[in-house]
């Protein structure tokens, strides 16, 4: 088979997966569907001229609908009004993307470190999971809370309706079955079957929630209805929506890219998100990434080239146009099954078994899955990125003063306390900060290795290593040449090592001229610098 042939497939199986998500995302967002699927047909377009992976698929995806709902809760807007704040806020994070690119912050997505972002997703994923219960067991909980929620089905089990059960036990049972086989458009089929269920066994009349008719000319609103508090209110919610697509679209596209040899730029991608978005918002769509289930779909279907995103696009429009008046007969009960599965990846726990067995991060991870639980999605984003900035702050401000000793005979000098075969050189102490010095930990830092330094009366000889500082702020370099007076003032004998060309340079400008004089490139140089001194004295 051609590589074209190859990408026709591939793109019709992932569009077989992106139609039931779509749907199921925009009920998650509390959205019509026709304007998830208007933003993964854009999403996909965008991303075949503008994107550089083959797999990726720009689609709506579970976590921005969480946080788009989020946003609409507070508000009670006509449902063209409420499309246009949506597209509103989309826009926003088009421009944010576009923004970020060209100014090429790559980095943006380690804003949230790994186990921060990994607690943050677990939770979203449970929080979703568990709100699609309302639609598995049928019970009508309005107006309550997630938890109050789950309290309210399982002490009220007369309530609960056998059909929508079956539907989604049956819907459940086959796509995980059909797991071993990805790449059958399991969710697709899903649809297939139930339609016809549905309408043979009229389960609307017995009480199981559909989706209803679906209006493929959209629902618009006028600008000039919205206020300005609105404007407000959604455009907080832009930049949480930045950093969770990124973090998620980044970390699909770089993983796949990965394993494939592609070779993938994140400035790049960012601003083929950026389009991607100011062209969902363009026909008031969902915001837009690469989310996981649809890359994996695609990975799966082995596409050759980004061609088979536009063939995904292209067959969703045609699936919608062919089968949109079928779309109505769609059991809510059938999607929550399908968002359960696509899931599974995100409730695998086995990221956080990992880090408990590394004894690292657990309690950050468990922390961002609690706030999301417990805060909501905007509040638990905001939490997860406290604290990813506390941590980070803890760790550099936390003073660690390693004392090192010559390796051997080699021009190696390792920490003595991991090295007991290491020795100190004779009447040297060799000390090196293990943080980079930056204006929160500078001060204690010189004052733990003061202490150091005092409390052996035998050592008047000492060596500082700068080799994690690659740079220094006022604060540090006045704390610098603070402390290297203050050792001067007791007669003691201090050198440097491992000084970077752009610390001197900042030395040089700020008054440390005779610092410089007494700093060398290696410590092995350090030491020979002052044993030379010792005998000429």
């Amino acid at each position: 088979m051609t590589n074209k042939g190859r990408d026709i497939l591939a793109g019709l199986s992932v569009a077989g997966l992106m139609l039931p998500e779509a749907i199921a995302y925009s009920g998650i967002a509390g959205v019509p569907p026709q304007h998830a699927l208007y933003a993964a047909v854009a999403g996909c377009l965008v991303y075949a001229v503008l994107g550089r992976s083959r797999f990726a698929i720009i689609s709506p995806t579970s976590s921005s609908a969480a946080i788009l709902a989020a946003m609409l809760v507070a508000l009670v807007p006509e449902p063209g009004q409420k499309m246009l704040l949506v597209a509103v806020v989309v826009f926003f994070v088009g421009l944010l993307f576009l923004a970020a690119g060209l100014l090429k912050l790559g980095a943006l997505s380690s804003v949230i470190s790994r186990p921060v972002l990994r607690g943050f997703t677990f939770g979203l994923a449970i929080l979703i999971t568990l709100k699609q219960f309302p639609l598995i067991s049928g019970v009508s909980t309005t107006g309550a809370g997630t938890f109050e929620t789950i309290w309210r089905i399982m002490t009220n089990p007369d309530q609960w309706n056998t059909y929508s059960l079956s539907v989604a036990a049956a819907a459940l049972a086959f796509l995980l079955a059909m797991r071993r086989i990805p790449q059958l458009p399991a969710s697709l089929v899903v649809l297939a079957l139930v339609i016809p269920v549905s309408i043979l066994l009229n389960l609307q009349d017995k009480g199981v929630a559909i989706v209803g008719s679906i209006d493929l000319s959209g629902i618009w609103g006028s600008f000039t209805a919205i206020s300005f508090d609105e404007l407000s209110h959604v455009a907080r919610f832009a930049p949480p929506l930045v950093l969770i697509l990124f973090a998620e679209s980044w970390g699909t596209i770089r993983g796949l890219s990965l394993r494939h040899g592609e070779n993938v730029d994140a400035n790049n991608e960012l601003k083929a998100l950026g389009i991607a978005n100011l062209a969902s918002a363009a026909l008031q769509g969902m915001p837009v990434g690469a989310g996981f289930s649809a890359g994996a779909a695609s990975e799966a279907a082995n596409p050759q080239t980004r061609f088979a995103s536009a063939v995904a696009a292209v067959g969703l429009a045609i699936f919608c146009l062919v089968a949109s008046t079928w779309f109505a007969y769609i059991p809510q009960a059938a999607l929550s099954a399908i968002i359960i599965v696509a899931l599974l990846h995100a409730l695998d726990p086995s990221p956080l078994i990992r880090l408990w067995r590394l004894k690292h991060d657990l309690i950050l991870a468990l922390g961002a899955t609690a706030g999301v639980l417990f805060f909501g999605v905007l509040d638990g984003m905001v939490a997860a990125i406290v604290l990813s900035f506390a941590v980070f702050l803890r760790r550099l401000s936390s003073p660690l003063i390693m004392v090192l000793g010559r390796l051997g005979s080699s021009h190696n000098f390792v920490d003595l306390k991991r090295h007991p075969d290491a020795e100190a050189p004779a009447g040297i102490m060799v000390l090196r900060p293990a943080q980079p010095l930056f204006f929160g930990n500078a001060e204690p830092i010189f004052a733990d290795i003061t202490r150091l330094i005092l409390a052996n009366p035998d050592t008047n000889t000492a060596i500082v290593s700068l080799e994690e500082t690659f740079e220094l702020d006022t604060t540090a370099l006045d704390a610098l040449l603070e402390f290297d007076a203050n050792l001067r003032k007791r007669n003691i004998t201090i050198r440097y090592a491992r000084m970077h060309d752009a610390v001197r340079d900042v030395l040089a400008l700020g008054g440390g001229e005779d610092l410089l004089r007494r700093a060398n490139y290696s410590v092995d140089d350090a030491v020979t610098a002052l044993e030379k001194t010792r005998e000429q004295t």
